[in-house]
């Protein structure tokens, strides 16, 4: 279920944030609270309320109280902009200065990348 590599509190965070991306969890959508997490998951409760402290601290968590802890309304765009951003860092900017070092031109990368995705696609068909 959790991995020993990564602290449990990181792998919820990063579960919760994952289904907000995917859509699995809406704007304004109720998630459960720490105690149904922690009996659901086996864990204990505080590891799951610092779990969701931390993504109501980021802003992609809100409490009504008395009720539960919500999705925020900008929860998704927010998580696309800094996974968009860290795409291009981890990815796209690393591939390029390879590209650039064998001397590849960019047209030759992107002529590559498009030819990459028509065959994935074909693949799918």
């Amino acid at each position: 279920m959790f991995s020993d590599r990564v602290p449990i509190y990181r792998q919820i965070g990063d579960r919760i944030r994952a289904n907000i991306v995917t859509g699995t969890l809406d704007a304004d959508q109720q998630v459960m609270s720490t105690n149904q997490y922690a009996a659901f998951y086996g864990i204990n409760p505080a590891t799951a309320a610092k779990a969701f402290q931390e993504l109501i601290d980021e802003g992609l968590l809100y409490k009504r109280r008395g009720v539960g802890m919500f999705v925020s309304p900008e929860a998704r765009a927010k998580l696309l902009v800094e996974r968009r951003e860290r795409f291009f860092a981890e990815h796209v900017a690393p591939m390029i200065a390879e590209a650039r070092a064998l001397g590849l031109s960019l047209d030759e990368v992107a002529e590559q990348v498009r030819a990459a995705v028509d065959a994935n696609g074909k693949e799918r068909s």
